[in-house]
């Protein structure tokens, strides 16, 4: 199977308190530099809690950040630095706020219509015809195209932002959190569709949400965010019913569930550490129950066990 994306050594730092002349007063790594492999046709669940750095790594893979250092590889092209209009054409972004990402002073035939343009450069009735395609792949009519965003429930303006990233012909989507500002029953909706359109169009997902039960039941893999780095990644159906990793389990532990009362979790200390002062060694050293003396000391590296699952952690859970 092909690789869709592969990011070797990615990171991001923002610079903190800039001056006139010289360096800045700090640097914030929000992406520590993070290797990671996405094959052709598979979902990658994305989680961790706010601030991990999920938001800050989806800007970089479609362009709308340039990464401090690393490699972002799509389809096997080098895009680091590239035009975000070359990004648009092999990766295109479906926002968690649906309504807000859709121009309320245009119409949804104009929105649909700038892809195909900037993108494409396509005429008029070759326009025409694309979007005609794609509203019918997200069971959408072809009367909303002369309505305005909204005039549209949260459903139907997700499909409309599904529908605007399929529009650009990109094969892999970054899904920022795109079921959680929607009714439960909506959410099944758009995920059953999303499910469809992947077959359909042999589309990767990038799959980012808080939500552990979602990313369980769509996602082939799932890469576990922590302090701007991956600590724990391995198959969807594994790594929340057998985590490797204590953040996995404090993750998979906090999840609320229907019919469990939600359970303390052993660590003491509930916040992440401060990004303007990271500790020495393991950035989850602070919070874990089982944390040495090595862990305060020295930054464990992702390491696999031979079975399709990688963690960084001296003491791994289940050893």
């Amino acid at each position: 199977m092909s690789i869709a994306l592969k990011l070797t050594e990615l990171s991001k730092a923002f610079p903190i308190g800039k001056r006139l002349f010289g360096p800045p007063r700090a640097v914030v790594h929000a992406v520590q530099p993070l290797t990671l492999s996405v094959q052709t046709g598979e979902t990658l669940g994305v989680v961790g809690e706010s601030g991990c750095g999920k938001s800050t790594l989806a800007k970089m893979l479609v362009g709308l950040l340039a990464p401090t250092t690393g490699h972002i590889e799509i389809e096997g092209k080098v895009l680091d630095n590239a035009d975000p209009a070359i990004f648009g054409k092999r990766i295109q972004y479906v926002f968690q706020d649906p309504q807000s990402s859709l121009n309320p002073r245009k119409t949804i035939g104009q929105i649909m219509e700038v892809p195909l343009k900037k993108l494409h450069g396509m005429g008029r009735a070759d326009r025409d015809k694309r979007i005609a395609e794609i509203f019918a792949a997200v069971n959408l009519r072809e009367e909303f195209l002369d309505r305005y965003p909204h005039e549209f429930s949260g459903g139907q303006a997700q499909r409309i932002g599904i529908a605007r990233a399929l529009a650009a012909n990109a094969r892999i989507l970054i899904l920022d959190e795109p079921v959680s500002a929607l009714d439960v029953s909506v959410q099944a909706q758009v995920l059953n569709l999303l499910a469809d359109l992947k077959k359909e169009f042999g589309l990767t997902y990038l799959f980012i949400s808080h939500d552990l039960a979602v990313v369980e039941a769509v996602s082939d893999r799932v890469a576990v965010l922590y302090f701007g780095a991956i600590v724990e990644v391995g198959p969807a159906r594994e790594i929340f019913a057998n985590p490797r990793h204590p953040y996995t389990a404090l993750l998979a532990q906090s999840a609320p569930e229907v019919g469990r009362p939600i359970a303390a979790p052993e660590s003491t200390q509930t916040e992440l550490p401060d990004p303007l002062s990271p500790p020495k060694g393991c950035a989850f050293h602070e919070r874990c129950p089982h944390a040495s003396d090595q862990c305060r000391q020295e930054p464990p590296v992702l390491r696999g066990d031979g079975t399709g699952r990688e963690f960084a952690c001296f003491h791994p859970l289940g050893d």
